[in-house]
């Protein structure tokens, strides 16, 4: 894991903090990294059933793309579910601003848990830039809701996420990890093969936006490339021999 990014085991939950509180938790390139290494981890852990994504302090779940790097973000790599598939739960536990990109990061979690003081805001169409794949949020909220989040820029209250299907449960300020844990708990007790399955089927039946078809496919070019395989490929081109694959 890296610094800008935490990874805790309780009870068979991993809560995943993005640990950037002096900066309102804003994704650069260590954040990336990180939520990266998370989703893997939880992924490949024997004990931790559910995870728990959330944002270190109160005043922000994420500002976005941290605006004093310089480098561009890459969602496809760091996304749950687009550059990682994520098979277990994920639960999204927001207190205060969710800002631009890290709004993307909610919509692609499988329940959210907001604070009543918690703000939503995709202002990209104000700032002359924008990644794309939050054009999925189309296919996973009202279209009309969809399109105001994404053209006007204006900030979404939790209750009017609540009602129109974006977040689960609505809290008390300071109460979002406390229901979020309730919530994993439950989730953890359940069978996990049915929840995987469930998900798979869920994930087969929901619409995706182009930018996120691509985010599917560079998933699937990186395994190709990392694979012992593709070494073996390029090898045997040229030492001008015929390859020997494995499967791997």
């Amino acid at each position: 894991m890296t610094d800008a990014v935490t990874y805790e085991s309780r009870d068979g939950i991993a809560i995943i903090t993005i640990n950037r509180e002096d900066r309102m938790n804003a994704i650069g390139p260590e954040v990336e990294a990180g939520l990266a290494l998370a989703w893997k981890r939880l992924n490949d852990s024997a004990q931790d059933r559910v995870g728990i994504l959330t944002g270190a302090g109160t005043k922000a779940f994420s500002a976005g793309k941290d605006m004093a790097s310089t480098a561009p973000p890459d969602y496809r790599s760091f996304t749950p579910n687009v550059g990682v598939l994520l098979e277990k739960p994920l639960i999204a536990a927001i207190s205060g601003w969710c800002i631009g990109g890290s709004i993307v990061l909610t919509l692609m979690c499988d329940l959210c848990v907001a604070t009543e003081d918690a703000k939503f805001m995709y202002p990209e169409a104000k700032l002359g830039f924008a990644g794309g794949m939050i054009a999925s949020a189309a296919a996973r909220i009202p279209h009309k809701v969809a399109m105001e989040l994404m053209l006007l820029g204006e900030p979404i209250t939790a209750q009017r996420a609540y009602d129109v299907g974006m977040v689960n449960r609505v809290v008390p300020a300071g109460q979002h990890m406390v229901e979020a844990m309730k919530l994993a708990r439950r989730l953890a007790a359940n069978a996990p093969l049915v929840m995987t399955m469930l998900k798979r089927l869920a994930a087969q039946t929901t619409p995706m936006s182009p930018v996120e078809i691509a985010g599917h496919a560079w998933r699937e070019n990186q395994r190709v490339f990392e694979s012992a395989d593709f070494a073996e490929g390029l090898a045997s081109f040229i030492e001008k021999r015929p390859p020997a694959f494995k499967g791997q």
